[in-house]
């Protein structure tokens, strides 16, 4: 249920999650799911906690770029930079080196390293002639600190890269798969223009149906490509020393205790059908 209303409802996943973390906390899928919800919700410094809870349970590392993030969400952008450079980034797989290059760059831009905010996003993945689920975001996140820069010329051509990305990766159906991108000479795109001002005049009525797939084809395009999650960077109230894991865990079990009775009327009031949703495993993903 949480995963499904997430993007349109974070608070009502949230509600969701604590609900699921009373009965199951010490599950790591459910204290991931926790995480993931706080920080849609702008609440890094939870989060933090349990990302960090979520990590010693599970092992992994997979949501590191997350909890740089949140770092850089409580207002730490130097002890984010820390934190990513505490992992062999070689253990990572691609995208997780993707979100962890994205978010590392994002701690420098807050440090006014701009600079250094462009070499962060640098990384073997950077590739403008192929595309995975992943290159849209990069090359984005590049465009924008070209634009930093005051490279105007390059930011713009990575933002037409990351829309190629972005198309040729929903034309293909597969995130998983390798796409080729052929980047086009002007000549070449001003006769293909001029090719379909012809087959328009002809036929209108195939311009028509051609106009509604290719509304059809960007709405497709729309969900299937990620979004950046940029955590605002506030002031938020953040102990200045990283509290011990076992603390972590007790402060996050109390503040699950401690959630009042509207909360949990509110999780309970949604349909049957909701209610069955939520039995089945769920997990939300960031988007990196």
């Amino acid at each position: 249920m949480a995963a499904r209303v997430i993007d349109e409802n974070p608070q009502l996943a949230h509600q969701h999650v604590m609900s699921a973390a009373r009965r199951a906390g010490r599950i790591g899928v459910v204290r991931e799911s926790l995480a993931i919800t706080a920080y849609a919700t702008g609440d890094f410094a939870l989060a933090l906690r349990e990302l960090r809870t979520y990590r010693r349970i599970s092992g992994s590392n997979d949501q590191l770029p997350l909890m740089v993030d949140s770092e850089r969400g409580v207002g730490r952008p130097d002890r984010a930079l820390e934190l990513g450079r505490s992992v062999d980034r070689s253990t990572l797989s691609p995208s997780v080196q993707v979100g962890l290059a994205i978010a590392m760059s994002g701690a420098r831009l807050d440090l006014g390293e701009t600079d250094a905010a462009l070499v962060e996003l640098e990384i073997p993945q950077l590739n403008p002639n192929t595309a995975f689920s992943y290159s849209p975001e990069l090359f984005a996140a590049y465009a924008e600190v070209l634009s930093e820069l005051g490279r105007e010329d390059e930011a713009d051509e990575w933002l037409q890269r990351a829309s190629r990305a972005d198309a040729a990766i929903g034309a293909s159906g597969d995130d998983d798969e390798t796409v080729e991108i052929e980047e086009m000479e002007e000549d070449d795109a001003a006769a293909l223009a001029a090719e379909a001002a012809d087959a328009g005049d002809e036929d209108d009525e195939d311009d028509e149906d051609d106009t509604v797939a290719a509304g059809e084809a960007a709405r497709a395009v729309a969900e299937a490509g990620l979004n950046a999650v940029d955590a605002p960077i506030t002031d938020a109230d953040a102990d200045d020393d990283i509290v011990n894991e076992a603390a972590d865990t007790a402060e996050t079990d109390v503040e699950i205790d401690n959630v009042n009775e509207a909360d949990t009327d509110a999780a309970a009031s949604v349909s049957i059908a909701d209610a069955n949703d939520e039995t089945e495993p769920n997990a939300a993903s960031p988007k990196a």
